[in-house]
């Protein structure tokens, strides 16, 4: 991966900071775009802005592109969660989430585009989620988000098939990752809590943030360079297999 540039929002922590790590192990130059980046890997460019303002992605996007001499690939990765029924948020929230979530990921990419045009072998990977495929209790707000991130690598990838960019996403099931951390933390019983987060998973444990990172690379990379419009599931058999206990 020695000639290739990423950029990797939410790149100083989770899934985004191990995609960043694997993406600069394998050669590439990284720049890592996040809120706070006092966790950014070694060796990557640390660009501090959030997704949610426009001026602030489209100044670190070509702030990126400046120092590393040109964008090859984009990880959209960058998102919160939410928790609850379709009733359980107001609309501050549901507004908050879709603007990291989504319009956050619209904000990068547009920025994005110009410099991906002029790579030779330019990838887009967005960060979805088995939310966005199966009904998962109290994820209403995170999976309409997911769901929307979805469609849009779709629609992407339709649109920029022709300009050489491909565009597809990675469908994580319950990772082991600090918001999940966050969220046993918060519940009654952690450990009751864990367990049934690693049972709903046929493999019978948490999807570990390297795991995803493996498969982000292997779509950001040229051995990929057939595959666009495409989900690729990281779940441990959550989406396809129905297995009797």
């Amino acid at each position: 991966m020695n000639a290739i540039k990423a950029l990797v929002t939410g790149g100083a922590s989770g899934i985004g900071r191990a995609a960043a790590e694997l993406l600069l192990e394998r050669g590439a130059s990284v720049a890592v775009l996040d809120r706070d980046v006092s966790g950014a890997p070694a060796g990557a460019l640390a660009l501090q802005a959030d997704v949610t303002d426009d001026a602030a992605v489209r100044s670190a996007v070509a702030r990126a592109a400046e120092e590393l001499g040109g964008l090859d690939v984009l990880v959209n990765n960058a998102g919160v969660g939410a928790q609850g029924d379709v009733a359980a948020n107001d609309d501050a929230e549901w507004q908050r989430v879709f603007d990291v979530n989504v319009f956050g990921l619209v904000r990068v990419a547009r920025a994005a585009l110009p410099h991906l045009r002029e790579s030779s072998s330019a990838a887009i990977v967005n960060t979805c989620s088995i939310a966005a495929t199966a009904g998962l209790p109290n994820r209403a707000l995170y999976s309409a988000t997911k769901g929307a991130v979805y469609s849009l690598t779709l629609a992407m990838a339709a649109d920029h098939v022709a300009e050489g960019i491909r565009v597809n996403c990675v469908t994580p099931g319950t990772a082991d990752t600090p918001w999940v951390q966050r969220l046993l933390d918060a519940a009654g019983d952690p450990e009751a809590e864990r367990a049934a987060l690693e049972a709903r998973q046929p493999m019978g444990r948490l999807v570990s943030a390297r795991e995803v990172a493996e498969a982000i690379v292997y779509l950001a990379s040229p051995g990929a360079s057939s595959t666009t419009g495409t989900a690729l599931a990281v779940d441990g058999g959550m989406q396809g297999l129905r297995l009797r206990r």
